[in-house]
């Protein structure tokens, strides 16, 4: 173990104690800090990082805040030693995470009042619970830190493998939630996002901490090296990124798709009693209409494009059960037009068998459908949100016993789709499809089936992301939904077209470029051409995580050196 820090006399902390400048001054309080104190740093630290997210991007932000944490760990050490010290990092992280996800995730609030009746008295949950549970990722990340912690740069390292392991568990755990990953904070700036291409958000979440942190040595370094090298590192490593951003990002707009013509469709729609089943001629009305919108010499309506594209969930009704709505808008398509639009649908039963509450199996799907009402292929969601979509296994029976249910008003909630099944749908046209729906854009990596499945080809040309977020209104969430799908085609080196209920949609070119646009919470329709994919693979789309664990052993290998030396 290394030896405790000091207090006041400087033990363990060398000159640095001793000078008097703003950073030093700061820093030593901080270190000394206990109890309620500390804690309450830990937490404001904590909820300032969560600046560096989007949609407010200040990377300053997350500076501010990891070199606090380096300093709360530090003075872990003080009056203490072996496991009692871990067990303190644990609980600085523990309020780190809190005060973070609790900054960051507050929106989550919205969804709990739209349909207040039934769930208002769940919104401290939301809130507070959640972020709660989630904080346990930083609490290990922090312990496992202080486990390698050491005296002078090495600790960076340290805190880089801490959080950056822990943020790879929050991507992963019982089904993951890598939203808001500190990675982020490079990963909503075109230059900086180009790494992304190399080794994915969580590489960037390395990069990030490290970056950010080093900073800290400014206040602690016995040295002028000790006190400034890690800065100048971090200085040139984020040039280089900037850099490599820059020289990756062409000047010329990527080339578009022959033939490809699209329009969005982006209804806004309010999620609450408007969108009933009661309301199905008015909603498919206003689809309609907007979808056979004029908007210039050369798009005068729907006879002009060759996809549309309609969100997540479109109609409060089975469409494909209903042959009235569904002969409208075969009747609406021309030929050689298709649409792809979200909805949800019920398992096919077997001939003669009617369909009941008992034996009806639900699935949040993109559906293709052609002129005359013609379905093409389906996708059903696989990853599906806890509590929103489904109520989790062990909980399901329990929750439903005390009168319960998802978010989503479907009896028994939705199935999820075939995890090992066909993701990439082939749609006259098109380039071979990715399909996402909604929070699935978020997921770093799983873009693409796990597995190749017969007849797949073996790479997609677009990512195609439905969603519906007028669940949070206008708040940080949509936009940070957002930020995270627009990483995933910087990731795999693909295009993004995105169609959101209420916003934001768009098309991004495979360089992570907005092409075309719908702010947040406006109606209206976006044609566009369809970019081209990057020729070839990115590494990240060759290699996934393989290079961001290279880097985490690396981390740790600079954090332990320091303590191997005499």
């Amino acid at each position: 173990m290394t030896a405790p820090l000091g207090r006041a006399s400087g033990a363990g902390l060398g000159p640095a104690v001793a000078r008097t400048g703003l950073i030093e001054a700061v820093a030593h309080r901080i270190i000394l800090s206990q109890g309620w104190v500390r804690a309450a740093i830990a937490i404001a630290a904590g909820a300032c990082g969560a600046l560096a997210m989007p949609p407010f991007g200040l990377f300053p932000a997350l500076v501010v805040s990891l070199c606090i944490a380096v300093w709360l760990i530090d003075g872990a050490a003080i009056g203490g030693s072996g496991r009692r010290t871990v067990w303190v990092c644990a609980g600085i992280g523990w309020a780190w995470g809190f005060g973070f996800f609790t900054a960051g995730l507050w929106w989550l609030g919205a969804a709990f009042l739209v349909e207040a009746d039934q769930f208002a008295w769940a919104l401290p949950l939301g809130v507070v619970g959640l972020p709660a549970v989630l904080a346990l990722f930083f609490a290990a990340g922090f312990a496992a830190a202080r486990l390698v912690w050491s005296r002078g740069a090495g600790r960076i390292a340290a805190l880089a493998f801490g959080l950056a392991a822990a943020e790879w568990l929050r991507g992963h755990v019982l089904t993951g939630f890598p939203w808001n990953t500190l990675g982020m904070a490079l990963g909503s700036n075109l230059w900086t996002m180009q790494a992304a291409s190399l080794v994915g958000l969580y590489g960037l979440t390395l990069l990030a901490v490290l970056i950010a942190a080093a900073p800290a040595t400014l206040a602690t370094g016995a040295t002028p090296r000790g006190r400034f090298g890690p800065l100048l590192a971090a200085v040139v490593a984020l040039a280089g990124l900037a850099a490599y951003g820059a020289g990756r990002v062409p000047a010329a707009p990527d080339p578009t798709v022959a033939g490809v013509r699209l329009r969005l469709i982006q209804p806004n729609i309010p999620q609450d009693d408007k969108f009933g089943s009661e309301n199905r001629e008015r909603i498919v009305s206003k689809y309609l209409e907007l979808s056979d919108r004029a908007l210039s010499p050369d798009r005068t309506g729907i006879a002009d494009v060759t996809h549309l594209i309609w969100p997540e969930s479109a109609f409060p009704f089975l469409v494909q059960r209903d042959p009235e709505a569904l002969g409208r808008i075969g009747a609406a398509l021309p030929a050689g037009t298709q649409l792809i639009t979200g909805a949800a649908r019920v398992r096919e039963l077997p001939e003669g068998e009617r369909l009941t509450r008992e034996n009806a199996v639900f699935f949040n799907a993109i559906l293709t459908i052609g002129a005359g009402g013609r379905f093409g292929e389906i996708y059903d969601k696989v990853h599906l949100v806890p509590f929103g979509e489904y109520l989790p296994g062990p909980l399901d029976t329990l929750l439903r016993a005390l009168g319960l249910r998802q978010f989503v008003s479907i009896p028994g909630g939705f199935t999820a789709g075939d995890r090992a099944g066909q993701r990439i749908l082939a749609v006259p046209g098109l380039p071979p499809v990715a399909a996402t729906i909604c929070y699935e854009a978020i997921f770093p990596g799983a873009i693409l089936p796990p597995e190749p499945f017969e007849g797949a080809p073996a790479v997609p040309g677009l990512i195609l992301n439905l969603t519906n977020d007028a669940w949070f209104g206008d708040t940080p969430g949509p936009r940070q939904h957002f930020a995270q799908a627009r990483l995933r085609a910087v990731e795999e080196g693909l295009p993004l077209v995105r169609d959101a209920n209420s916003g934001i949609s768009a098309v991004v070119d495979a360089h992570g470029r907005i092409v075309a646009s719908l702010p947040l919470g406006v109606e209206g329709v976006l044609d566009a051409s369809l970019p081209a994919r990057l020729p070839g693979r990115t590494l990240y789309a060759s290699f996934g995580d393989l290079p961001f664990g290279a880097g985490l052993v690396a981390c740790l290998l600079i954090a332990l050196a320091p303590r191997r030396r005499p």
